[in-house]
C-alpha cells in the first residue's frame, strides 16, 4: 500500500470473490412493478402487468403498487397511507420494474411522483441501494427511448442494479386487445427477454447487494466517524 499514500488501509478492501458467493436467499425474487398513468385504459399498466404474469411464470413474488391517490411530493406527510405502502413495498422488494408512459418527450408526473416519494436514505438505510431495476416504456407514436433513458438515470441515481435491456412499446394502442392482453409481437419478446434478464440478474445479485455497493468512501468516513467516537469515551 505504500505506493498509494492516499489510501486509508482500514477502509480499503481488495474484492473478494467469496464476497460474491454468499448463500442464496430461499425465498422467490421479490419483484415491485411500478407503472406511470392513471387512466382507465393504461398501456402502461397493461404491458406493467403482462410483465407481473411472466415475472410469476419464471418464480417471482410480484406486488403492483396501484398509485392512484399518491400525493405529489412534499404535498401530505410521509404517512399519508399511499406513501407509507409505497415505502413499504419498496423495503420489502429485491428488484424493481419501472414501466412510464412517454409524455412530452419525457416520462410522466405519475411515474417521477412515486419515484420522487421513495428516499434515497432512511436514516443510515438506503431503501434502493443494490435493487435490480428493469425499464419499460409506451408511446403513441414511433419507437422511442427518451422515458427509458430519464428511468434509467434515476436508477443510477437512487444507486439500483439496472439491467442493460429494456422495453419501449410504439403504438402501444396496436399492442394490447380489447381485455388489456398483450398481442405476440417482436414488443412482446422483447418483455419476455427483459423480464429473464431482470430475474436472472436479481438472483445473482441479491445476496450480495450489500457487498456489490460497499464504498470506500463511506467506509472511510464510517472509520472516522468510529475513531472519533472511540476517542471521546477514552477522554
Amino acid at each position: 500500500m505504500d505506493d498509494l499514500p492516499n489510501i486509508a488501509d482500514e477502509a480499503f478492501d481488495i474484492p473478494d470473490a467469496a464476497g460474491l458467493t454468499p448463500l442464496a436467499p430461499s425465498h422467490p425474487p421479490r419483484i415491485l412493478l411500478l407503472y406511470g398513468s392513471l387512466r382507465q385504459r393504461s398501456y402502461s399498466r397493461f404491458l406493467t402487468l403482462e410483465a407481473e404474469r411472466l415475472l410469476q411464470a419464471l418464480g417471482a413474488e410480484t406486488r403492483v403498487y396501484d398509485p392512484a391517490g399518491l400525493p405529489l411530493p412534499d404535498d401530505a406527510a410521509e404517512t399519508h397511507e399511499k406513501v407509507s405502502e409505497l415505502r413499504e413495498l419498496s423495503a420489502w422488494s429485491e428488484g424493481q420494474v419501472w414501466c412510464s408512459p412517454e409524455r412530452h418527450g419525457a416520462m410522466t408526473a405519475v411515474m417521477k411522483a412515486q419515484i420522487d416519494w421513495i428516499p434515497l436514505s432512511i436514516g443510515a438505510v438506503r431503501p434502493t441501494q443494490g435493487k435490480t431495476l428493469a425499464l419499460m416504456q409506451v408511446s403513441g407514436g414511433s419507437q422511442s427511448f427518451n422515458a427509458v433513458n430519464q428511468l434509467r438515470v434515476l436508477g443510477r441515481w437512487m444507486r439500483m442494479i439496472t439491467i442493460p435491456n429494456q422495453s419501449s412499446v410504439a403504438k402501444a394502442y396496436e399492442q394490447f386487445d380489447e381485455e388489456g392482453r398483450m398481442l405476440a409481437s417482436p414488443f412482446y419478446d422483447r418483455v419476455v427477454d427483459v423480464m429473464e434478464e431482470l430475474i436472472k440478474f436479481t438472483l445473482l445479485t441479491r445476496g450480495a447487494s450489500d457487498y456489490l455497493t460497499s464504498r470506500y468512501s463511506e467506509r472511510k468516513e464510517e472509520a472516522a466517524k468510529l475513531a472519533a467516537r472511540v476517542k471521546l469515551e477514552s477522554i
